[in-house]
């Protein structure tokens, strides 16, 4: 019994087979109309495209007319599109009757050059420029996107020039370095005992005795306790 109900039931009141139908029809109907519509507009505009195009076209041989103006005939020469020997002049040279010549565009005005005005007098500093109007303020708002934040960006973009020790050195720095090596050595004296000929200021030194006068074997008297060769095998008396 349930099972007769429940088909009875969908079949009257969920799944009506008449109302299904009519909606079918109704659609098919709409389909129709729509398509219809369609076509007409489809049709349209390409009666629009192919006018657009006629006109294009249309201007194009009017602008090429005026352009070409200078080929109509006069009464003693005939043109170019108007032989003798056609029966009828073409369809150009009518149409080139009916157009205005094509005008040259006016070339703008020279103007002046400024250096034949100026006072050579004046110098090159004098002769300044008009100043550039201000850029627009740079908007504060962080742009959206994965951006660094302005600050950081300006504080990287305007820090101070640190120049590499090869950029930052003179082309000419050992030349100097060595002139003020030898400045140094000319300001400052080698020793600083002052020289006292008439006094008894060396009396207690010691006399260095030269490393060239000295040997392994002992030093020589030649300089240091006479000043002549002493040979006494070559004496003749012991005087």
């Amino acid at each position: 019994i349930q099972k007769r109900w429940r088909g009875y039931y969908v079949r009257k009141y969920t799944h009506n087979y008449y109302a299904l139908k009519k909606y079918l029809e109704a659609v098919s109907v709409n389909n129709e109309i729509v398509r219809k519509e369609l076509n007409e507009y489809a049709e349209m505009k390409e009666k629009e495209k192919k006018r657009k195009e006629l006109e294009k076209k249309e201007k194009e041989k009017n602008h090429q007319a005026r352009k070409m103006h200078y080929l109509l005939s006069t009464e003693q020469i005939a043109g170019v599109y108007n032989s003798p020997f056609r029966k009828s002049p073409d369809p150009m040279e009518l149409l080139l009757r009916k157009s205005k010549p094509l005008s040259h565009r006016k070339q703008p005005a020279k103007s002046p050059r400024t250096w034949a005005l100026c006072d050579p007098s004046h110098s090159a500093g004098s002769l300044t420029f008009p100043a550039a109007e201000p850029l627009p303020p740079i908007v504060t708002q962080k742009p959206q996107g994965p951006f660094r934040d302005p600050t950081e960006v300006l504080r990287q973009r305007y820090k101070p020039l640190e120049p590499t020790l090869r950029v930052a050195a003179s082309i000419n720095s050992l030349e100097k370095v060595r002139e003020e090596i030898k400045r140094e050595e000319w300001r400052n004296r080698i020793h600083d005992n002052e020289f006292l000929p008439f006094s008894s200021y060396h009396k207690n030194e010691k006399y260095d005795p030269s490393i060239h006068r000295s040997g392994k074997y002992g030093q020589e008297t030649y300089g240091i306790k006479h000043f002549r060769e002493v040979q006494p095998k070559k004496w003749i008396t012991d005087k």
